[in-house]
């Protein structure tokens, strides 16, 4: 199980760098918003996750987006998307990769 764990979660951040907050030109995974991947003996996934900030207009299509994406992993049957604000986001959570795009260095 644990190999196969690893697979569907290396999986499932692949996925996730598919998914953009529309106003910024950078995945939500390389932004720093997944604080957390879990996959359990339940096929389900669980996302905890954050946004840049917690009144963004666009909250429910990103967490919609995360949902649909997550479920279309093999091997992944739920998706359960955990919204926290806790700790909040900050710059300092972005990749390097991110950091460079959006030129911060």
């Amino acid at each position: 199980m644990e190999n196969n764990k690893t697979l569907i979660i290396e999986n499932i951040i692949e996925v996730l760098k598919t998914v953009y907050d529309p106003e910024i030109p950078v995945n939500i995974y390389d932004l720093g918003l997944v604080y957390s991947i879990d996959y359990d003996e339940d096929k389900k996934a669980t996302i905890v996750m954050t946004l840049t900030a917690p009144g963004c207009p666009v909250a429910d299509m990103i967490v919609q987006n995360v949902f649909e994406v997550v479920n279309s992993v093999e091997g992944v049957d739920d998706a359960f998307i955990d919204l926290v604000f806790e700790p909040a986001w900050d710059k300092s959570m972005m990749s390097e990769e991110a950091k460079l795009e959006l030129g911060f260095f």
